[in-house]
């Protein structure tokens, strides 16, 4: 799975990286970020990429309750195309969540430990989410997100058995063209390389989700 994860590249360094002509918001770096918060996320409009914040946890717009969103926070490649809560999303409503890196806990033990995983060149990145519009009965909307998961690579598998599915740049764009093919989209969700990548154990102030700040990325060693 997915449940945390960082952002703390400068803003613009974000806009080159995703093609963003301008956006205006609030942006501060974040160093643990977690399910129920705001996320920055990228859709493509049909002409241009644009950037802005989804809650994470998303919520089908058929969902009578908006709590199912805590239940959403990922979606399993192998099974979104015919899951109710993701299928739709999965056609029409594709977005790429950037981040830094994100955690895992590794179980060793009777511990859970928690390990920072990161692209060894250390560069922002996006992962595969999907998003949805949702409005209660008295007319509340709100505009959610779940990132997507699959397998591990040889790196995660000993830490955890699922993975999020980091895309490279050419799978960025295809995901984000609503003219991509659903047989092109499933062979974008894949496990990332595993020799561009690197795991670290870091400290167990992660754990809280009010610890946010640069100190929870250094590794222990």
């Amino acid at each position: 799975m997915c449940g945390r994860f960082t952002l703390y590249s400068p803003l613009q360094l974000l806009y080159d990286r995703f093609y963003i002509d301008h956006a205006d918001f609030m942006f501060e770096s974040q160093y643990n970020i977690a399910p129920s918060q705001q996320v920055l996320a990228v859709v493509n409009d049909g002409e241009k990429n644009r950037m802005g914040y989804l809650k994470w946890g998303l919520i089908p717009r058929w969902a009578k309750d908006e709590k199912i969103g805590n239940k959403l926070i990922n979606a399993r490649a192998e099974t979104i195309h015919e899951k109710p809560s993701f299928k739709t999303a999965y056609k029409k409503r594709r977005c790429l969540i950037p981040a830094d890196g994100f955690y895992e806990w590794k179980k060793e033990g009777g511990q859970k430990l928690p390990m920072y995983v990161r692209l060894k060149e250390q560069a922002p990145f996006a992962f595969a989410g999907l998003w949805e519009r949702w409005t209660s009965h008295d007319g509340r909307q709100l505009t959610t997100c779940t990132i997507i998961t699959t397998e591990p690579n040889d790196l995660m598998q000993p830490i955890h058995n699922r993975m999020p599915v980091i895309l490279d740049a050419d799978g960025e764009k295809a995901w984000l063209d609503k003219d991509t093919e659903q047989d092109e989209l499933h062979t974008l969700l894949r496990p990332y390389p595993a020799p561009l990548i690197e795991a670290y154990e870091v400290s167990s102030l992660v754990n809280s989700p009010q610890n946010n700040y640069p100190q929870l990325i250094e590794t222990l060693a």
